[in-house]
C-alpha cells in the first residue's frame, strides 16, 4: 500500500485545471489527509499548458517530489511533461474515446486507464465537467471515498445552484463507477485512507490576507498583478466585517500612495505587489521612510527582469528590497518561510512597523503565494493575536510630554533609542507638518546641517534599537553539532528539511525568515567544513550577504529556471558535494 501519493491533473490554461485541482484537494483535507500542491501555469489566459499537482499523506508534507502516482492526461503533453516522474506502477487516466494510450507512448509498464471522460460528461449534463468525471475515477482507482469528493464539490458550486452541484456530482458518480465496472482498484495498491483529523487548507496569498486582517489592517490598496492579486482577493469581502476597506488603484503608485495616506490618518495600512510593481513604489517607499511612517508592502516575487516570467518561481527582488530608494531608507525585510508563517510573519510586520515607525517588506514568492497546504486550525488562534502600536498617542494628556517650549508637538523627538511619536490627525495639541524635505523635530523642513546629522542618526537608531530589543533569529533543523551546513531564506524551507532527511550525513539547518536586519552566524559559517546556501535566484544573492558577514566563502546552489526546487533534487545536489558516486541516498 502506498500511503504518500503524489497525483496531477494537467491539460490547456483554460481547461478548468486550477479549480479541479482544489476541488481535490479539500476534498482530501476535509478527509483528515495532508495536502501539499503546486502548480505551474503559462503567462496566458487561455492556452499553454498547465498542471496541478497534489502530494498527500497521513503525516505532515511540505515540498513536492520527484515522483507521479496517479496522473490525469487531458493531452499528450500532460504524460511528456511528466516523463522523469512516472513509474511502473502509475496510473494514467486518459480519454481513449478521443486519444488513445499508445499516443502517449509511456516508456515503462505503467497502468493506463481508458475512461470516456468527455462522453459520460455528456451524459451528466456537459461535457466541460469531464475533470470531474475523472475525479471520480481517481477516487475509485485509488479507493478514496466519494463522499468525500461529494461535500467538496458542493462547497465549490453551492453558490451556482442546486442543479449545477447535482449534475457534477453526477459526473463523479460515472467516472467512479466506470473504473469499478472496467477495472479491479487492488490491483493498483494504492489506498487513500481517512481520518477524524481537521484541517485548515490555505495558500500563502490567502495566509497573507488572513494575517494582515488579524493585525488590524482596515485599508488595503492594490493593483492586479500575478502572483500577488489573491491577496486582494482574499481581503474583499472580509475586511469589510472589520470595518476596512479594500481599494483597487489604477496603478502601482497610486496603491502605495493611497496606503501611505491612510497610514499617515492613524490606520493600517497594506499593499502588495510583485517585483515590477515594486520598481513604481520605491521613490513613495523612500517618502514612508522620511515621514517615519509606518506601512507594510507585500512583494510576492516572480521571475524577472522586466516582465519576465509573471508565473514562474524565484527569489530574484533582494537586492531591490535591500538597497532600493535613493539615498539611506531604513526598513524592515521579512520573508516567511511556510504558509503559516506568512500569516505569523504578517502580523509581526504590522508591529515592526509602528512600533519603530518604518516601512516594511514582507516578502514572499510565486511558490508560498499559489501551493495550498493543510494545518491544525490551532496554528492560527486568533486570541494570541497581540497588536502593538508603538508610541501612538491618541489623549491629548498623552501628548504634552512630547511639546516644545512653544506647546508645539515634535513628531520626530530626537530621541535616545530612535523612535518618535505619533498622533492621530485633528488630536488636540498634536498639529504638525508632514514633508518628504528633510526636517527638524517639528517636521519642518531644514537644510541646516547639524539637525540634518541629528535626524539621519536619529532614523538609524530605531533599527539598532530593533536589533537589541526584537528577536530577529534563524529557525534550525537537522544535526545542531554536524559540521555541514545549509543555510536558505524564504519558501525553500519545506524541501530542504525533507532533504536533509535523505541524506547519509548528518547536516545542520538554518532557515531565515528576517532578510533585514538578519541574526549573525558568521561563527557558525566559520565552524563549519562546508556551508551551502540554496536560493532560487543566478546569482546567490542572500549567499553574498553571508559572504560579506562573515568574511568567508560559501557554496551556492542555484535554481532559475522558474520551477521550485523539489526535495529530490534538493538531496541530489547536496549528494554531489558530500558522497563518493557509489554511495546512493538511502
Amino acid at each position: 500500500m502506498i500511503d504518500d501519493l503524489n497525483w496531477a491533473i494537467g491539460g490547456e490554461a483554460g481547461h478548468g485545471i486550477d479549480s479541479t485541482g482544489k476541488i481535490f484537494a479539500q476534498a482530501l483535507s476535509r478527509a483528515g489527509r495532508h495536502v501539499f500542491t503546486s502548480k505551474a501555469f503559462a503567462s496566458l489566459i487561455r492556452g499553454g499548458y498547465t498542471s496541478y499537482k497534489i502530494r498527500t499523506a497521513l503525516v505532515p508534507v511540505q515540498s513536492v517530489v520527484d515522483r507521479m502516482d496517479v496522473l490525469v492526461a487531458l493531452t499528450k503533453r500532460t504524460v511528456e511533461e511528466n516523463l522523469s516522474q512516472l513509474h511502473d506502477t502509475s496510473l494514467i487516466i486518459y480519454d481513449g474515446e478521443r486519444t488513445m494510450m499508445k499516443d502517449f507512448k509511456p516508456p515503462r509498464n505503467m497502468t493506463g486507464l481508458n475512461v470516456p471522460l468527455q462522453r459520460l460528461a455528456e451524459e451528466a449534463g456537459g461535457a466541460i465537467m469531464r475533470n470531474i468525471v475523472a475525479l471520480g475515477a481517481t477516487c475509485a482507482a485509488t479507493n478514496f471515498p466519494l463522499s468525500n469528493l461529494d461535500g467538496s464539490l458542493e462547497k465549490q458550486f453551492s453558490r451556482k445552484g442546486s442543479e449545477l452541484v447535482e449534475n457534477n456530482k453526477k459526473a463523479a458518480l460515472l467516472g467512479h463507477n466506470y473504473i469499478l465496472e472496467n477495472y479491479n482498484p487492488s490491483d493498483f495498491g494504492y489506498i487513500l485512507e481517512c481520518t477524524d483529523a481537521t484541517y485548515v487548507l490555505l495558500n500563502g496569498d490567502e495566509a497573507i490576507g488572513m494575517g494582515a486582517i488579524a493585525a488590524g489592517c482596515r485599508l488595503y490598496a492594490g493593483y492586479p498583478i500575478t502572483p500577488a492579486t489573491a491577496v486582494m482577493n482574499y481581503m474583499k469581502g472580509r475586511i469589510e466585517q472589520f470595518g476596512g476597506h479594500v481599494i483597487q488603484a489604477e496603478d502601482e503608485l497610486s496603491a502605495i500612495n493611497i496606503a501611505l495616506g491612510a497610514a499617515r490618518t492613524g490606520a493600517r495600512a497594506m499593499t502588495a505587489t510583485s517585483g515590477p510593481g515594486i520598481d513604481l513604489m520605491t521613490e513613495t517607499f523612500g517618502l514612508a521612510s522620511m515621514t517615519e511612517t509606518p506601512l507594510v508592502i507585500c512583494n510576492i516575487m516572480r521571475a524577472g527582469p522586466s516582465t519576465g516570467m509573471p508565473t514562474k518561481q524565484e527569489q530574484g527582488d533582494l537586492n531591490t528590497m535591500l538597497y532600493g530608494g535613493h539615498s539611506e531608507c531604513e526598513r524592515f525585510i521579512l520573508a516567511p518561510t511556510t504558509i503559516a508563517e506568512c500569516f505569523h510573519k504578517t502580523v509581526e510586520a504590522f508591529n515592526l512597523a509602528e512600533k519603530y515607525n518604518v516601512p516594511v517588506y514582507l516578502t514572499g514568492d510565486l511558490s508560498l503565494a499559489v501551493t495550498d497546504q493543510t494545518y491544525s486550525p490551532d496554528e492560527f488562534d486568533m486570541e494570541s493575536i497581540q497588536i502593538e502600536r508603538g508610541l501612538f498617542l491618541t489623549e491629548t494628556s498623552d501628548i504634552e510630554p512630547w511639546l516644545n517650549s512653544q506647546k508645539q508637538f515634535k513628531p520626530h523627538a530626537d530621541t535616545e533609542d530612535g523612535v518618535s511619536p505619533r498622533t492621530l490627525p485633528g488630536t488636540k495639541g498634536g498639529i504638525h507638518m508632514v514633508t518628504g524635505l528633510e526636517h527638524d523635530e517639528l517636521g519642518r523642513r531644514t537644510e541646516h546641517p547639524p539637525t540634518r546629522e541629528k535626524q539621519v542618526q536619529k532614523r538609524k537608531r530605531k533599527l539598532k534599537t530593533a536589533i537589541e530589543q526584537e528577536n530577529f533569529d534563524y529557525r534550525e533543523f537537522g544535526s545542531p553539532d554536524s559540521d555541514i551546513l545549509v543555510i536558505s531564506w524564504g519558501s525553500n524551507e519545506g524541501a530542504i528539511i525533507e532533504a536533509i532527511d535523505q541524506l547519509e550525513q548528518k547536516v545542520r539547518f538554518l532557515s531565515f525568515p528576517y532578510v533585514f536586519p538578519r541574526p549573525d552566524v558568521s561563527e557558525a559559517i566559520q565552524n563549519a567544513s562546508m556551508v551551502f546556501v540554496i536560493e532560487c535566484n543566478a546569482s546567490g544573492q542572500f549567499a553574498t550577504l553571508l559572504e560579506h558577514d562573515s568574511l568567508s566563502r560559501v557554496t551556492r546552489i542555484l535554481k532559475y529556471d522558474g520551477v521550485r526546487f523539489s526535495a529530490d533534487e534538493i538531496a541530489k545536489e547536496l549528494n554531489s558535494y558530500l558522497l563518493p558516486e557509489e554511495v546512493i541516498l538511502k
